[in-house]
């Protein structure tokens, strides 16, 4: 039995904290682990090499800074994890290994607002189709990440009231998932999932704080602060769509007046081009035509961006991010968007906050967030299971 402080105690943690390390990165170099575990590098040797013996993870030779060295991932045969998100008219499910690898990815239309029970179908049906292509037993599953458009209250686990999914208010999308699945299922927003797909795979790579904006039927902010996660303790952290620019403005369907949502998103966005551009446009249409040169277009753009700009500002005057992340149809607009969205900052932001701030384009687009779904997993499940092969090292005592 191990007790509080002794060696096999403390072996056990730095175990722990290498995986850890490898599990959230994908891949390190020894040094790269050392850095971030504050481990010597011939603790973290030995500590590979103990892993590596145990079948935890694989070493490949790489280089760094011109010179050789190895890279440190977790063993394919660790087993998989699966990412789930539903849109507002797609689903898309991905199938990713333990070193950050997606094995099987498909996305495919669904009318969200027909049924939660018929989403929840459809979803399981997909992810056994893709772990089936994979060719790995579906036993190898660890867990699922599920990606829904809107609030989850944090101590129920329910969806909250929203327009978006009307259908779905009051379900309990972890239990719902989960009972057909049978393996553990954490869930998010689509916005916190957003953040968390950037900041491992895409524009937020590197930072340990950074805000994931995402613009589409509704407008909603993932937080991520010293690089975890901020929901804040209701859930509802990032609703940065309701932020009032005009309280004589148009009624938000939050109940409010003139809220930034009602001048960004695409349900009040579009009707500004309908009448000149057709009743079937879209706002990916909109960004192509603007990117073409259409001058409505880039208007509505330029005031979008500008609009966007002065919720940023109050983000930067609040929580100081050293990075903003546009994701979205909008961000595929580049410098249409995101100067107008820099103009507002620098008006309106502290003048020191806003020389910090770098806002950038989403690199993931459309997979932002079923990418951000497995991110979920690897920064919930725990590290024991893994260790298991491990000689020498047994599971923590029970107090």
């Amino acid at each position: 039995m191990e007790t509080p402080g002794s060696q096999s105690s403390l072996h056990r943690a730095n175990l722990e904290r290498v995986v850890r390390a490898v599990r959230m990165a994908g891949s390190l170099t020894q040094a790269e682990i050392a850095r971030s575990t504050g481990l010597s590098a011939a603790t973290v040797s030995n500590i590979v090499r103990e892993l590596k013996d145990g079948g935890t993870v694989e070493v490949t030779p790489t280089s760094a800074g011109g010179r050789r060295a190895r890279s440190v991932s977790l063993s394919g045969d660790a087993g998989i994890v699966v990412g789930v998100d539903f849109g507002h008219s797609h689903l898309r499910v991905a199938v990713g290994n333990l070193a950050h690898q997606v094995l099987a990815e498909e996305a495919e239309p669904i009318d969200v607002d027909a049924s939660a029970a018929e989403g929840f179908d459809r979803a399981e049906r997909l992810v056994s189709r893709l772990i089936a292509a994979t060719g790995i037993s579906p036993g190898k599953v660890i867990g699922v990440g599920l990606g829904v458009p809107g609030p989850i209250d944090v101590e129920s686990g329910t969806l909250g009231s929203t327009a978006i999914l009307p259908g779905w208010s009051g379900t309990n999308p972890s239990q719902e998932l989960s009972g057909r699945l049978g393996v553990p299922v954490y869930v998010d927003n689509d916005a916190n999932l957003g953040a968390l797909g950037e900041l491992v795979w895409g524009g937020g790579r590197g930072a340990a704080d950074l805000a994931y904006i995402k613009v589409a039927s509704g407008v909603g902010a993932g937080l991520v602060i010293s690089g975890q996660i901020y929901r804040g303790p209701g859930g509802t952290a990032g609703e940065i769509g309701h932020i009032t620019l005009d309280e004589s403005g148009p009624v938000c369907r939050c109940g409010n007046r003139g809220c930034l949502e009602t001048f960004t998103a695409a349900r009040y966005v579009l009707p500004l081009l309908q009448p000149s551009h057709g009743a079937d446009l879209t706002m990916p249409r909109v960004v192509q035509l603007a990117r073409e040169g259409d001058p409505g277009c880039r208007r509505v753009i330029a005031d979008v961006g500008r609009h966007i700009g002065s919720g940023v500002a109050n983000l930067c005057n609040l929580l100081n991010p050293s990075r903003v992340v546009l994701g979205g149809d909008l961000a595929e607009a580049g410098e249409l968007v995101l100067a107008p969205i820099r103009e507002s900052v620098s008006r309106y932001a502290i003048p020191s906050a806003a020389r910090q701030l770098g806002i950038v384009p989403g690199t993931l687009g459309g997979r932002a967030e079923v990418l951000g779904a497995l991110a979920l997993v690897l920064s919930e499940m725990g590290d024991s299971t893994l260790l298991d092969g491990v000689q020498g090292v047994d599971a923590p005592a029970l107090a």
